[in-house]
């Protein structure tokens, strides 16, 4: 089984926070939207002997496309790829285009189910106004409530994003949030820390002094919060950011993480076929050039055993599944079996890692470092 991923580049506005490949002008929309679908049609040789099981529309905001662009590009995945009978269709949204002004916001959902897609992923992030000022979100807070009570009438699979450690956000507010969002009977939850990534406005912001700076304590106080939260309420914290009910887990996200292959169409989108990665230059006029004139505009990496190795123990240990100790020795060997077994003593001695079922798997002690420890039992050539 195999996904594609979609990359939508377009946003209304420029999150505080975002690092995220796209643009605030749509005037491309069109050309790029006719060069996805082309894309689609190039690289339909990669999957001959793939069934697509998951379809997934990432940015950027693809809830900025209409009914039709949005059924012309799954209409093209149909007509070049072998799809299983029922594939979850994942769309990202954010509330302010589910609750246009002057708008049958009801018409918004049964045109979103009338083309196939079964799964909305909704950018909340908060349900307090001096937050999503903050982030520069396009939406308010009575946007982020109004947009969940009609999306459930419709959908029963919707996943919302919370985001924790915001500069001023305290421990009441944040479990004021999480139990707004479990008001709504959402089955599924990704949260993640609030983070300052290089060149972005929050950057900026922090150097001059106008934002304080996240405090990491209280993010990993916050995080902890959210698992003792969702946990008593039901939810499997099946990956570090993930949260989902039983039959609730994201299948495109989850392939990601067991290493299945996917093709990633649009600028800035990566794909994955097991031994190599690719990713699409991170330009929509480059890109548009280069699919008009019949070129892939990206580049590849092979990946070498390490690099796999690498790759597998990185997105291992964020999951419930663990890292297989039998799977390394098989895939790679048994010295990096060894290997793995003695790098990860250390973090075993401080119970942020344990062995279950010849599985390595992340303790709830450590799951808040998982990406460090990782990076202890990564091999260098």
């Amino acid at each position: 089984m195999a996904g594609i991923y979609i990359h939508i580049p377009f946003c209304k506005q420029a999150c505080h926070y975002c690092d995220f490949h796209f643009s605030t002008s749509l005037k491309k929309k069109p050309d790029l939207i006719s060069c996805l679908i082309k894309e689609l049609e190039m690289r339909k040789g990669e999957f001959q002997n793939q069934v697509v099981q998951t379809i997934y529309f990432g940015g950027g905001t693809p809830s900025l496309l209409n009914e039709s662009e949005l059924d012309s590009i799954i209409q093209a995945v149909y007509s070049n790829y072998k799809v299983i009978s029922n594939p979850e269709i994942t769309l990202e949204a954010n509330p302010d285009d589910l609750t246009v002004n002057g708008t049958d916001v009801h018409a918004v959902f049964k045109a979103y189910r009338s083309i196939g897609v079964n799964r909305l992923s909704i950018g909340i992030q908060s349900f307090f106004e001096r937050d999503l000022k903050l982030m520069n979100r396009a939406h308010n807070a009575e946007e982020a409530k109004g947009c969940l009570e009609v999306a459930t009438q419709y959908f029963d699979n919707i996943s919302l994003d919370l985001i924790y450690g915001i500069p001023g956000l305290s421990h009441e507010d944040w479990m004021e949030n999480i139990e707004m969002a479990l008001s709504f009977n959402i089955p599924h939850i990704s949260s993640y820390a609030l983070t300052v990534e290089p060149k972005t406005a929050l950057d900026a912001f922090i150097k001059k002094g106008k934002v304080k700076a996240p405090d990491d304590a209280i993010a990993q106080e916050q995080f902890h919060m959210l698992i003792e939260k969702l946990e008593h309420a039901g939810f499997v914290h099946y990956e570090l950011s993930n949260f989902g009910k039983p039959e609730f887990f994201s299948k495109n996200n989850t392939a990601y993480w067991q290493g299945k292959p996917y093709i990633g169409v649009g600028p800035s989108a990566h794909s994955f076929d097991g031994t190599s990665r690719s990713w699409n230059v991170r330009n929509n006029s480059k890109y548009i050039q280069a699919i008009e004139k019949g070129e892939l505009p990206m580049e590849v990496e092979i990946l070498s055993k390490t690099d796999q190795y690498n790759e597998y123990v990185m997105t291992g240990l964020r999951t419930i599944w663990g890292v297989s100790l039998e799977k390394v020795a098989q895939n790679f060997g048994e010295n990096y079996r060894t290997y793995i077994l003695k790098q990860s003593e250390k973090h075993r001695n401080q119970q942020l890692l344990y062995i279950e079922d010849d599985k390595l798997i992340v303790t709830k002690k450590g799951k808040f470092l998982s990406d460090g420890i990782a990076s202890d039992l990564f091999k260098i050539d």
